[in-house]
């Protein structure tokens, strides 16, 4: 057991640690800390590259060694850098410092002080975090997700046949397929995914104020935006902004945590939806020998997992909410505001994949009742009233919709044989009688899509 886990503050890293530990590379401190470091080493690399005079003996076997100071970071690498800030009282400062730390083991201090040149801190941070957040989303956000859509879509297809009493209002109503109610979840995933995967990741590189004061004054006859536009599209892979102030617009951000905000409400809504068919037993779920439902009622098996995301998921959208709403806004040319908020990215993303893995969980342990759905079916022959009514109207016989209305509005309980006693009543074919004793709650489905 960890003791860490069990001093935490946050259940993010104390209770549920184990489930989101594939976040930690990409926003804790230490995974911050590289993040900027790999900004400012590939930052004095292009500067090179750009043929800087200063910089033309720069040896070229320097371009291979310098990324693997990045690349090998390690954690006494970060509690270095976080020695280092007890001075400075900067954390980026402190970056740069631990950089011309390892220039000079390498012999390339007679360069160091074109590390961060120009630059303020947030040219740093508004890389580093979009470039982590890019790469978190890439690498862990995006296959769960997948995972679980591919798991609804296997459920889709297992229970493409079975009938379901549908329920508009909370009310029976015309029957449905399992399989297809499944797919409504499935489509709605699938187009917000597609849309959150179409939204840019953006970052802000330009000075203090970002408009490259510092870089133009010092060598006029460079074109920096070209560069900057290079720097950041080409070899971080994100997508410069390019007229800003200090900071970002975190516009694009902004609409990311949003459209996560959407997918999360979606699963929120499809979470309730199957603790409501387990509440009606039409799932059961499979028991896990030593695991106790409830202290107090041995026979309880409760939805737990269902729930346990859907708790997750509101947490998750309260802070994207908030991210959303708060980072676009920044007093004149910069607060300091955004900097101890874009701290958080970290903590929606990881209430998020705490709650799809419980979803995968508790999915993976559904068991159906079809004869729990078929008995409700049955008890429930009043639904094909629509059906009876709808073929009346096509062969123009007056009045259905009363007529199905005076049969179907009491609290006399609906059955087969009312039903087919009723079409007996009826002054049509022998054939259109049978078309509508064929039908049935169990059979009155709908099309196949």
């Amino acid at each position: 057991m960890d003791l860490n886990a069990l001093t935490a503050v946050s259940p993010v890293d104390g209770r549920y640690r184990s489930k989101i530990e594939e976040l930690s590379p990409y926003f804790s401190e230490y995974g911050l800390m590289k993040y900027r470091v790999r900004v400012e080493i590939e930052y004095f690399i292009a500067l090179c590259r750009y043929k800087l005079p200063q910089l033309e003996t720069v040896p070229k076997d320097a371009y291979q060694d310098l990324p693997t100071i990045y690349l090998n970071f390690s954690e006494e690498d970060a509690a270095e850098i976080k020695e280092i800030e007890k001075t400075t009282n900067h954390d980026v400062k402190a970056v740069e410092y631990f950089i011309k730390r390892r220039f000079e083991n390498l012999q390339l201090d007679t360069f160091k002080e074109f590390i961060h040149f120009g630059l303020t801190s947030q040219d740093i941070n508004n890389t580093a975090v979009p470039l982590s957040y890019k790469e978190a989303l890439k690498e862990v956000f995006y296959p769960l997700l997948q995972e679980l859509i591919d798991t609804l879509i296997n459920l889709s297809v297992e229970w493409e046949e079975v009938p379901l009493l549908a329920r508009t209002h909370g009310q029976p109503a015309s029957p449905t397929l399992l399989g297809k109610e499944i797919r409504v979840f499935i489509e709605r995933l699938k187009t917000q995914l597609a849309q959150l995967q179409q939204i840019p990741v953006s970052a802000k590189f330009g000075g203090a104020t970002g408009n490259f004061n510092a870089h133009h004054v010092t060598y006029p006859e460079i074109d920096w935006a070209e560069f900057g536009n290079a720097f950041v599209d080409h070899i971080l892979g994100l997508n410069r902004l390019q007229t800003t102030t200090q900071i970002e617009h975190y516009d694009n951000l902004a609409a990311s945590f949003q459209a996560i905000g959407r997918i999360n409400t979606i699963l929120t809504d499809l979470s309730r939806d199957i603790w409501t068919y387990i509440s009606m037993d039409y799932f059961k779920q499979k028991i896990k020998k030593g695991e106790i439902g409830s202290s107090a009622m041995p026979h309880k098996v409760n939805p737990i997992d269902f729930e346990n995301a859907e708790g997750n998921l509101g947490v998750a959208n309260a802070f994207f909410s908030h991210l959303a709403n708060k980072l676009p806004i920044s007093r004149l040319q910069r607060d300091l505001t955004d900097s101890t908020v874009l701290r958080n990215i970290g903590v929606p993303l990881a209430h998020s994949l705490i709650a799809y893995k419980s979803m995968l969980k508790g999915l993976g342990k559904l068991l159906l009742n079809q004869d729990k759905m078929n008995a409700d079916l049955e008890a429930n022959w009043s639904v094909v009233a629509e059906a009876i009514q709808t073929i009346l109207r096509r062969e123009a016989y007056p009045n259905p919709y009363e007529a199905l209305l005076s049969l179907t509005r009491t609290n006399e309980k609906m059955t087969r044989e009312r039903i087919a006693s009723f079409i007996d009543s009826l002054e049509v074919s022998e054939g259109i009688k049978q078309e509508l004793k064929n039908i049935k709650p169990s059979n009155y489905t709908g099309i196949r899509k």
